[in-house]
């Protein structure tokens, strides 16, 4: 069998080595499925079932970048495996849910709360900039806790849109999620890593009010309010917020790219750095909620709106 990825690190049937338990999830290119070490029972990884049909270049970008990183912030990889019309990725195993669903499940949420998610996240960001790679798309999807324990590490996760940077690189591909988007993504200019820290401005604002800084029913005037960086501290849902908190936040959503906080800037701000507020944020929480329930419907409908559009191609 000729070597279709060349950083394969181990030869032989994948199941030789590992037991595949529950599939966990699934997307357009992969599936990803619970596994646990013939050797050692006890040991449980998260495995990644992609086909060989899919372009080089995804593959390329995700697991050259993957395998460079070791942060605690960050789901590692552990081993690649090569069969004849597959590549499995044996990659960390994660249990704690999505950011957003933790949080709403909260009996208290406050500054506090937000301050220490956002905390790790920037860390796994610095880490990531200082190797010169940028995320591209960063949102609660991507945000996911190693176990269900209360001081659980929040891990960075899918970096299937990422960019290492050189010399040579420039990024103006229009990518990433609406509504975490930075203007200059979406006018189709050139950008740097300051657009993951635009996104961290927005996860930001979400954290402290329960809602998003741009949303509106149409897609295109979400767009222009973006391209204006037209938001704002609305009432009442940001009256018991610090104006710390809402520094940090203007810092980060702001229309040009150079005028952002970086990573290190950004952990060194007053609000992540000192001491945050403990005052019960509850209307906000539950404005969360229904923020979240709405933003999983709109995966739901998305996806079934592809299939939708997939069907009809094929009658």
């Amino acid at each position: 069998m000729a070597q279709w990825y060349p950083n394969v690190s181990e030869r032989g049937n994948v199941l030789d080595y590992y037991d595949k338990g529950e599939q966990l999830g699934s997307g357009a290119t992969s599936t990803v499925y619970q596994v646990s070490s013939k050797s050692d029972k006890t040991k449980q990884f998260a495995m990644k079932q992609m086909k060989k049909d899919i372009d080089k270049k995804i593959v390329n970008s995700e697991i050259g970048i993957l395998l460079n990183l070791k942060h605690s912030n960050i789901i590692r990889l552990i081993k690649i495996f090569e069969d004849s019309d597959k590549l499995y990725l044996i990659l960390e195993l994660v249990t704690g849910g999505e950011l957003f669903d933790r949080i709403v499940e909260k009996s208290f949420y406050c500054e506090k709360e937000a301050q220490t998610v956002l905390k790790q996240l920037l860390e796994a960001l610095k880490y990531l900039h200082e190797k010169g790679i940028t995320h591209r798309d960063l949102k609660p999807e991507n945000l996911l806790y190693a176990t269900e324990k209360e001081d659980s590490d929040l891990k960075l996760a899918d970096f299937g849109l990422s960019k290492m940077m050189t010399d040579k690189t420039n990024m103006n591909t229009v990518c990433g999620t609406p509504g975490y988007c930075a203007p200059e993504v979406l006018n189709g200019k050139q950008y740097d890593n300051s657009i993951d820290m635009w996104a961290v401005g927005v996860i930001a604002y979400i954290l402290l009010c329960g809602f998003e800084p741009f949303y509106d029913e149409s897609e295109t005037k979400m767009f222009q309010k973006i391209l204006k960086c037209d938001f704002a501290f609305t009432p009442p849902w940001w009256d018991d917020i610090s104006e710390s908190a809402k520094d940090f936040v203007k810092k980060l959503i702001i229309l040009r790219p150079e005028k952002r906080m970086t990573a290190a800037e950004a952990l060194n701000h007053t609000w992540i750095s000192g001491l945050a507020s403990k005052v019960e944020l509850k209307s906000q929480q539950n404005k969360l909620k229904e923020f979240n329930s709405r933003r999983k419907m709109k995966v739901a409908q998305t996806v079934v709106s592809a299939v939708t559009g997939f069907m009809s191609s094929v009658k």
